[in-house]
């Protein structure tokens, strides 16, 4: 028997991006898999697994894209 991998909307931030691994149809909308920021897509991806986390992150785009503006 495998194991099932079960998610929820509540492990992220409305605001955060994430990737929809898979298509997902809705009775008003299909999503194509992509980036969208998890607010946007229905609870169903997120129940269903079909949304993961990006990974961090690295290099000079880090360096530009600081994850907090400075403060004065």
């Amino acid at each position: 028997m495998a194991i099932e991998r079960r998610m929820s909307r509540n492990m992220f931030l409305p605001s955060e991006v994430v990737q929809l691994r898979q298509m997902c149809f809705t009775p008003g909308k299909m999503f194509q898999p992509g980036k969208y920021i998890a607010g946007e897509l229905p609870d169903v991806a997120f129940d269903m697994g079909l949304v993961d986390r990006l990974p961090p992150v690295r290099g000079k785009s880090a360096e530009i894209c600081p994850e907090e503006p400075p403060s004065e």
